[in-house]
């Protein structure tokens, strides 16, 4: 790809080095193979004329065209930051609509960390989930090469796009038009499997393409959030067993989006809530720490939140809604703008959505709040998934099935 003349003659062979000086700061010394990969596979590359980058409020992001702004294109490239390459899966959009992320380059950083916990051996067969830009894809042909790497991405545009930008710096990685959760049979079994995107459950296709004893490392998001690294091991009898840890939040495969695409899904004209107080802070629960969050989420299995700020009725100043996938149980919390002790609370359906609330985050309490790290993931030979805890021994909380 071109980039302004200037910037391209004083810094593109410079740059993917002071980015590899920069990840090494967040993740420490990487081994020689990676170090090479990440000097010789120039991010820039990857990148098409128009990015988004994240606003400075961080609330949304905002369109940056290499041809009116090159140098902040070009200090994007090379930053520590991951940059959106499509918005609202590529489909045509007015002024006033959200640009939402659909694909990004993502967080140099954090790559790095993810294909440290993959450990692909040089004679490995590794499978990507999620071409993307295929930044990602090319450090992976870098290291193993091209003939070693399948990478499928299911949007036929950025698959083209991809493709087109390994072959010109000659990486050769097979490039695949599909859906990832399906992963590519004609070429496992694999002995890694890596995703660049979020899952809610790990796909049986990817547990039946990866040959015992090897890996699959995948960005984990629940209902309540999107947060986490899984890394799990494959056994001799089907199953497998691996632990969740901290990184970065990614955006959904489209197959594991959550179903309900607005509160007005869910909630009902005609709906006749219970109502009570509780006592328990909805900033405790969905207050922004992910951490926090994300240990929610793994107790709270199908719940998800939405924050509604100065709602019309009179006397209401915040609402945290909860709600479940399945779009029949809901609960609303509402803080008047006094009261930070006692706060209403209105409940409708099947599912006591926020005593499910309460009782998890009680639960997390009594056992010490153990941390995102100390919780991991079973795979049984029969498909169930569930989570556990190290502080709970026997605890498990079921992984709900699509």
């Amino acid at each position: 790809m071109a980039v302004d003349t200037d910037i391209a003659a004083a810094d593109t062979e410079q740059a993917p080095r002071g980015l590899l000086r920069r990840v090494e700061d967040v993740v420490g010394d990487l081994p020689g193979p990676w170090r090479e990969a990440f000097a010789g596979v120039p991010r820039h590359a990857f990148l098409p004329d128009v990015i988004w980058l994240r606003t400075a409020d961080g609330l949304g992001h905002e369109r940056v065209d290499r041809r009116e702004d090159p140098a902040r294109w070009w200090d994007a490239a090379y930053a520590d930051v991951p940059v959106v390459v499509q918005v609202r899966d590529g489909m045509p959009w007015e002024p006033g609509q959200t640009p939402w992320p659909s694909s990004s380059v993502s967080q140099p950083s954090i790559v790095a960390a993810t294909l440290l916990a993959l450990e692909p051996a040089v004679d490995d067969t590794v499978l990507e989930i999620g071409t993307g830009a295929g930044w990602n894809a090319g450090l992976l042909a870098h290291r193993l090469g091209g003939d070693r790497v399948v990478t499928v991405e299911v949007d036929p545009v950025l698959a083209a796009g991809a493709s087109g930008r390994l072959e010109a710096l000659d990486l050769r990685p097979r490039v695949v038009t599909g859906d990832g959760e399906q992963g590519w049979a004609p070429g496992g079994p694999y002995r890694r499997i890596v995703c660049t995107c979020s899952v809610t459950r790990v796909p049986g296709a990817w547990l039946e393409q990866t040959a015992p004893g090897g890996r699959i490392v995948t960005p984990w998001a629940t209902a309540w959030t999107a947060y986490g690294t899984l890394r799990l091991d494959i056994g001799e009898d089907g199953g497998a067993r691996g632990r969740f840890g901290p990184g970065g939040a990614f955006m959904a495969m489209r197959g594991h989006r959550s179903p309900v695409a607005d509160v007005a899904d869910v909630v009902r004209p005609d709906h006749r809530p219970d109502t009570s107080t509780t006592t328990l802070s909805p900033w405790a629960v969905a207050g922004g720490d992910r951490h926090d969050e994300a240990v929610m989420g793994l107790l709270l299995p199908g719940l998800w939140t939405h924050w509604n700020d100065e709602p019309e009725e009179t006397g209401v100043r915040s609402r945290l809604w909860v709600g479940d996938d399945a779009g029949t149980s809901w609960a609303s919390v509402d803080y008047d703008g006094h009261q930070l002790d006692t706060f209403h609370v209105r409940q409708h359906g099947p599912r006591r959505v926020w005593d499910e609330v309460e009782t998890a985050w009680g639960w997390w309490n009594e056992h010490g709040r153990p941390a995102f790290d100390t919780f991991g993931l079973d795979v049984l030979p029969d498909g169930e998934q569930r989570v556990w805890c190290d502080k709970a021994p026997g605890a498990a909380w079921a992984v709900p099935r699509h």
